[in-house]
């Protein structure tokens, strides 16, 4: 800076007004690098005096300014190097101001750094770094003055990683992330800038490495003291050398809040690389699950512990119990989400497993009602088990994981095995023996309700308006979801029930049973038999005028018209109607063109269907809403071998109109291998027969999703009857407990509230099973210390037990407190929130006493 443009702004520092009670200013002028000794020598200042400052005169400077002149300004150019303890000036300076005009005092001021000797000094070494202006803005950003230089130096590592946070993991994640240590974009940066030594020895202190100063092995250095932190020693026996576990703590936790926070997904190329550098897949498999389950650092893990429950699975070495708590407590690791479907899957094979378990002597009913009711309250669990089961196997199909696909294919076969081959095979079995004697003679189930009289029973005694949800092939299993979403998300009365469907279970012949009539009846009209209701034709386009001759203000919509329909239109569709029957077929559609997508389809028909139900409710003022079905469906996934498929070559002749589960005949056929199904079409002359347990009749059109015929899954239409109450309502005031959803709650277990180790468990326990208006709810579990920061890792509890049984409702969650110094006088609480922050956190008082925590790092002593 030229001694011109210093003696003008000195200058005008002096013009500048005084502080009240000021008389005069006086400004040191600190040059301990005496680069402008020579310039002082010869400056005069229009409205101040200049003393220069040198060791021989301190003395006589201290007396001219505390005592001969007190009047006049003065500028003290101090070149000294002197502490606060043999400072000659240091009262006068608490006074003054100073001045510096060297280039590196000016940096220090702009970026906040303290102008200490030790400081200076700090600069000038790594002037190459401060010569950009782009790094001193970076280094000016950060908050509060730098006085130290641990400070300066984690300043200067943190510009060069491109970080904002001044801490060893977030510079060490960032160094890591620059890439292979070959062609590492901050590691060239920390050598060009003279700071690598800075870097490593940060390193060393906090991480224990110094093998070398490659990143490659850093990567594997931290990654493995990670994991020797919640794994056996002895599973990572031979690596001795390459982790540390004394710095263990550190290392977890910079990878723990890494793959636990929004950018986990950049670690998956380290996590990659270190698994394969070091052969961790070959190493992990050659442990049991219980040596690999408390630990989810890498993905490595999941792909390991997923390949050994499928190989148990399909060696149907199965313990059902034991697969059920692997997967609730790897629900909450850190990959779960990127494995969800397999986990999802071997969930429900233990979950069909355990029903296999339990009712493996089941299926020896002699009453039709009987085995009617066991299974609408109990089998069709069998049927969701499969369904979501091949919901997450579809998944698997469009998604890639080479060393669990083709295992998870093989789970696929045995879950065929244990659905169709036990599961169909008995239950079918024991039904028709059941119900033959009925059908035959009647074509009604004795004890039943049946899908004929649905409007005379069901839609007649709704008071007031009625909304009616027809969804085409919606079995009983699927409507049984949709029904307890609807009663957890929703305020409303919701009762699901289930009605005989008529034979046979087709959807000409459901839609028509649907309507008011008097009469069902068939004729055959250009070959094709036709349900005629009161004598007239059932298609979509008669069946508004069909409700309106029995009810005039009555109105039939297809869903994928009437939820196109804005608001106005939908209301003007409705306006004056105390019957809307609304036809959904979300998951008949799916069959027609791709059988396998079926069971996707009744997940996406659930939604639609809520989704409906919120809009008829919410923009339509609705309060009555019935949701039932023409038919249900069978479907396996598996082809199907000619065992279970028949011929028809011995009453071809005979045959009226046939699907793959049902054929009508004329009345002189009489195929012994057939049922006989009593039906509305005798009265034409006509016969009606379905082929026995789940044989599918040879023909044109698809083979593994089926209806028309007998089983139960075909013939149980379900029947959700949904009353909303209304803000205000009544019932709703009355019983508000009963109707508000409520989240279940947890606690802790643990009587012991003192810690005394880094890694520790608490147990807890759901207070509620979820059931009725107790719904599932995640909560995150941490220690704080008593401003709220965080001390230990965050533990995720996913409550969503529904077991009745107290004991069935625990977890256990291990903790981590962080590499830092705890005091045993100080007080920490167990902080329990849910993971959306809805509900008020639960704080525990607890007490840590830990001997020998690590102190603070100091990292470059």
């Amino acid at each position: 800076m030229a001694i011109e443009d210093i003696k003008k702004e000195l200058e005008q520092r002096f013009a500048e007004p005084l502080d009240e009670f000021y008389k005069r200013r006086i400004i040191f002028w600190n040059d301990e690098d005496c680069d402008f000794k020579e310039e002082v020598a010869g400056l005069e200042l229009s409205n101040a005096k200049v003393l220069m400052l040198d060791a021989t005169n301190q003395f006589a400077s201290k007396q001219l300014l505390s005592s001969i002149d007190q009047e006049s300004n003065y500028l003290v150019y101090n070149p000294l190097i002197s502490d606060f303890e043999h400072d000659w000036f240091l009262d006068i300076k608490l006074y003054s101001e100073e001045y510096r005009a060297d280039q590196i005092s000016r940096w220090m001021s702009y970026m906040h750094i303290a102008n200490t000797p030790d400081l200076r000094n700090a600069v000038k070494l790594y002037k190459g770094f401060f010569n950009a202006a782009s790094r001193r803005k970076l280094m000016s950003s950060f908050d509060g003055v730098i006085d130290k230089k641990s400070s300066l130096y984690m300043s200067i590592l943190a510009v060069i990683c491109g970080t904002k946070e001044r801490t060893p993991e977030s510079i060490i994640r960032c160094v890591l992330l620059g890439g292979m240590d070959i062609d590492n974009s901050i590691k060239l940066d920390l050598l060009k800038y003279n700071v690598s030594d800075l870097f490593w020895r940060m390193v060393n202190r906090t991480t224990g490495f110094q093998q070398s100063e490659n990143i490659d092995d850093l990567a594997n250095h931290i990654v493995l003291s990670a994991i020797s932190r919640t794994m056996s020693s002895e599973v990572l026996s031979g690596l001795e050398s390459r982790y540390s576990e004394i710095h263990s703590g550190f290392c977890y936790d910079l990878i723990f809040n890494w793959i636990h926070g929004k950018d986990k997904n950049s670690f998956q190329s380290i996590g990659e690389y270190v698994t394969s550098n070091l052969h961790l897949l070959d190493r992990f498999n050659q442990f049991k699950i219980n040596d690999l389950i408390d630990t989810d650092i890498l993905p490595v893990i999941d792909e390991v512990i997923l390949s050994k429950l499928m190989h148990a699975i399909i060696a149907n070495n199965l313990d059902t119990d034991s697969i059920i708590q692997i997967v609730e407590k790897r629900k909450t690791c850190a990959w779960y989400e990127e494995y969800s479907y397999f986990y999802e899957g071997i969930y429900q094979v233990a979950l069909m497993n355990q029903f296999y378990e339990t009712h493996i002597n089941c299926f020896h009913h002699v009453n039709a009602k009987q085995m009617w009711d066991a299974y609408t309250s109990d089998y069709y669990l069998m049927d969701s088990y499969y369904r979501k089961f091949h919901n997450a196997y579809s998944i698997c199909l469009q998604k890639s994981c080479l060393y669990l696909d083709d295992s998870f294919k093989d789970v696929a076969n045995f879950v065929e095995r244990e659905y169709k081959n036990w599961y169909l095979e008995k239950l079918a079995s024991n039904w028709n023996q059941v119900i033959e004697e009925n059908l035959s003679t009647t074509g009604r189930i004795v004890g039943l309700s049946q899908q004929t009289d649905f409007y005379q029973d069901v839609v007649k005694n709704v008071d007031g308006k009625v909304f009616v949800i027809i969804s085409d092939a919606m079995r009983y299993d699927v409507a049984y979801s949709l029904a307890k979403q609807l009663e957890i998300e929703t305020k409303a009365d919701v009762e699901i029930n289930a009605q005989q469907a008529i034979f046979p279970t087709i959807t000409k012949f459901g839609m028509a049973a649907l309507l008011p009539h008097k009469k069902l009846e068939t004729v055959v009209q250009n070959g094709n038999i036709k349900v005629l209701v009161d004598g007239h034709s059932s298609e979509m386009s008669d069946r508004e005028g069909l409700l309106k001759s029995y009810n005039e203000k009555s109105v039939a919509l297809k869903y994928k018209d009437f939820i196109h329909m804005k608001v106005n239109e939908k209301r003007a569709a409705i306006k004056g109607k105390d019957i809307v029957y609304i036809y959904h077929d979300t998951i008949d559609v799916s069959s027609h063109t791709d059988e396998s997508t079926v069971f996707d389809a009744c997940t996406k028909a659930i939604h639609e269907i809520k989704n409906l139900v919120n809009v008829i409710c919410s923009s339509l003022n609705g309060i009555h809403v019935i949701i039932t079905s023409d038919h249900g469906f069978l479907y396996t996934n598996e082809e199907l071998t000619e065992v279970d498929k028949m011929n028809r070559s011995s009453f071809k002749q005979n045959i009226i109109e046939q699907g793959r589960r049902y054929v009508i005949t004329n009345d002189q056929a009489n195929p012994d291998f057939l049922m006989p199904i009593k039906g509305i079409y005798n009265d034409a002359y006509m016969l009606g027969f379905a082929p026995r347990e789940n044989i599918r009749i040879k023909g044109a059109g698809g083979i593994n999703f089926v209806h028309g015929g007998i089983s139960l899954q075909e013939m149980c239409v379900p029947v959700i009857q949904y009353k909303y109450l209304r803000s205000g309502y009544k019932a709703l005031r009355a019983n508000n407990n009963k109707y508000e959803t409520k989240p279940v709650s947890i606690a802790l277990l643990s009587s012991n509230r003192k810690i005394s180790n880094m890694i520790f468990n608490l147990s807890f326990y759901q207070k509620e099973p979820v059931k009725d208006n107790y719904v599932a709810c995640t909560y995150l579990a941490y220690i704080t210390d008593f401003l709220g920061n965080k001390v230990s890792d965050t533990q995720k509890i996913i409550a969503d037990k529904t077991s009745t049984i107290a004991k069935n409702r625990e977890f256990k969650c291990t903790f981590n407190l962080k590499s830092q110094k705890f005091d045993n006088k100080d007080t920490y609480y167990l902080v329990i929130v849910d993971e959306e922050g809805k509900q008020i956190p639960i704080k525990e008082e607890v007490q840590i006493d830990i001997a020998m925590a690590i102190d603070e790092f100091d990292f470059f002593s």
